[in-house]
């Protein structure tokens, strides 16, 4: 079972699911937030704090998303997710207030923790034996395009159906496509729990990849890391035009800002190409340090374009390359087994910083102003690589002791 391969269909199916996941889920909101706020009487500010709000929620439910598709199977789980995603888009559309939206849009978040990587990499590990890593690599090349589909397709969709209308269209893309690919792909991953249920039943709770203090306090440096991380991509991005601007970018901003989702394609290629020899957790350091790297030549260079463009470019690709790191590093630190939950935990400690990110970042600014928030987060951005940095060295060090201690 260890040497199945993925079959391309499968890895095809998750993709598309992918793209109308996290399209339908996450990146049409910011193009329906001003008529929602229109409608429900907030400002934009208040309807992206709820987004937040509920991003928060997400992340509070995703160690036991994993849990459940170590059980019952990642597949069987993306099947029941994909209802939920459909009726809590069904409910966001129909709210009648503001609580109600609230509610409803936490719901969407609390239910993506189902269906989106974190559990789609789940049944990649549990069909694709050893080679789930080169697949989840393909899977995030494949979803990588869903903002690049979805920003526009969804503009196009507002221009004559209302917010409303547009997020009913969205259950219905949930339902009637992604239902049934979850639900093909839960014969092929339960099958393999079920497969796996004796082995299980003899063996100890706790994983035998983690018995080991050491062991414990990797896996605490990867949800540091992890959690940086998340928290420094999104203090930058959420406010990346208005950042520009702030920098005296003027209306280039807007342009420069466009460079990342094709950057983050980009490092997902090159990495499919190149990185194949290539440690996953020195693929962490590198990626986390491209951040910083991009903000230590924007700030002493700008207004000038051309630093701009070298910081839109490092940061679409660290962020590319993170997506594949999120779920590689904990397969190639601890192995399949509870493979789900670790991965959960670490969609938990990302998506939890990457919520309050926004929020905090907008005060930095109004407190100090935007560069030296800007070196603030740079700064953090390196405690994250220093926090993966950590792991190699750890291992090494066991790899050193562990025979004398035998």
């Amino acid at each position: 079972m260890d040497d199945q391969k993925l079959p391309v269909s499968a890895l095809w199916g998750l993709g598309l699911t992918q793209i109308i996941g996290y399209g339908t889920l996450y990146y049409a909101f910011s193009i329906l937030v001003p008529d929602i706020a229109r409608q429900l009487g907030w400002s934009e500010q208040w309807v992206f704090g709820a987004f937040s709000g509920s991003l928060l929620a997400g992340s509070l439910i995703a160690p036991t998303a994993g849990h459940w598709a170590d059980r019952i199977g990642a597949g069987r789980l993306m099947a029941v997710g994909s209802v939920g995603a459909a009726i809590s888009l069904l409910l966001t559309a129909v709210a009648p207030g503001p609580i109600t939206f609230c509610l409803a849009l936490a719901l969407t978040q609390i239910v993506s923790a189902t269906v989106l990587y974190s559990t789609a990499f789940v049944a990649i590990v549990q069909i694709g034996g050893r080679k789930a890593q080169k697949s989840i690599v393909h899977l995030t090349l494949i979803a990588g395009f869903a903002s690049t589909l979805f920003w526009p397709m969804t503009s196009w969709l507002h221009d004559w159906m209302s917010w409303r209308q547009v997020y009913l269209l969205f259950a219905l893309l949930n339902i009637g496509i992604c239902f049934p690919i979850h639900v093909w792909l839960a014969r092929l991953t339960s099958s393999k729990v079920a497969g796996e249920q004796p082995a299980q039943s003899s063996a100890p709770a706790v994983s035998s990849a983690t018995p080991l203090p050491k062991g414990q306090l990797i896996f605490v440096l990867m949800l540091i890391g992890f959690a940086i991380e998340g928290y420094a991509l999104s203090a930058v991005l959420v406010h990346m035009v208005p950042l520009t601007l702030a920098l005296g970018l003027g209306a280039s901003g807007i342009y420069i800002a466009s460079l990342f989702g094709p950057s983050q394609v980009a490092s997902r290629f090159v990495n499919l190409l190149f990185g194949g020899g290539l440690s996953q957790t020195w693929l962490a350091v590198i990626a986390t340090l491209f951040l910083p790297l991009g903000l230590a030549i924007l700030l002493p260079t700008s207004p000038w374009i051309v630093g701009a463009v070298v910081f839109a470019i490092c940061m679409g690709l660290g962020s590319g390359l993170t997506s594949i790191v999120g779920g590689t590093l904990p397969l190639e630190l601890f192995g399949r087994e509870g493979y789900g939950k670790r991965l959960g935990w670490c969609t938990s400690a990302k998506q939890f910083t990457s919520a309050i990110a926004p929020v905090s970042m907008s005060a930095s600014m109004s407190a100090i102003g935007v560069v030296p928030s800007l070196w603030i987060v740079a700064l953090i951005g390196m405690v994250g690589a220093l926090a993966f940095l950590a792991i190699p060295l750890i291992v090494r060090q066991r790899m050193v002791t562990s025979p004398l201690s035998a």
